[in-house]
Parts: C-alpha cells; sequence; structure tokens
C-alpha cells in the first residue's frame, strides 16, 4: 500500500501542477481488485486535459511507474490514464457531471 500511497500523492501533485480543478481522491482500498485509488480532475478545455494526463504520466514515469495506457487522448471529453495502482480520470465538467464517478465508486460494497 505504501507504492500506491506514494503514487496517488505524486498525482495529485502532478494535477495541481497542470491547474487540474476539483480535484477527488476516492479510495477504494478493500472495496475493488481493479485499483488502489481513483484519482478524477476536471480541466476547462481538451488541451487542458491533456496537459493534466500528459503532466500525470511524465511525473509518473520519471518516478518509476510508467503508465499501462492512456486512453481519450483525441478529440475526447475524457482522459483515462491507467497506473495499475492508481487510476486518474481527466474529464470536462460537464462529463465529469454526467458519469458521476464519485456517486457511482462511493455505492460500492466492499469485495470479500
Amino acid at each position: 500500500m505504501q507504492d500506491s500511497d506514494t503514487l496517488k500523492n505524486l498525482v495529485v501533485a502532478a494535477m495541481e501542477d497542470a491547474k487540474a480543478q476539483e480535484v477527488t481522491v476516492l479510495d477504494l482500498q478493500g472495496k475493488t481488485s481493479l485499483c488502489d485509488f481513483m484519482v478524477i480532475a476536471s480541466g476547462t478545455s481538451q488541451r487542458h486535459l491533456n496537459t493534466i494526463a500528459e503532466r500525470v504520466s511524465l511525473k509518473a514515469k520519471e518516478a518509476g511507474y510508467p503508465p499501462l495506457g492512456v486512453e481519450g487522448e483525441r478529440e475526447s471529453e475524457w482522459i483515462l490514464v491507467d497506473l495499475a495502482d492508481v487510476v486518474v480520470h481527466v474529464m470536462l465538467p460537464a462529463t465529469r457531471a454526467f458519469y458521476n464517478l464519485e456517486k457511482l465508486w462511493s455505492e460500492l460494497e466492499p469485495e470479500f
């Protein structure tokens, strides 16, 4: 869990450097085996989304956590960066409001 905490903190710092808006961290430890943390943020435009995602990917790679994949970079309202233990979602505000991942994941029952 130490590595996932370190990675989560790195992601949040990278997002703040890129001026991401409404950064939210969901602790999913014990709720799913998909990841330990989900970090969700908003950007003001397609270009801003790309900047945030690129910053997160670069900082993670520099720290020894290369992304497993990045989806939605081209003309998308939602970019996903898969860092294994930390999954990052960067969305335009309208897309974020529509999908409401925070509510969806908060209602998830723990796995046993």
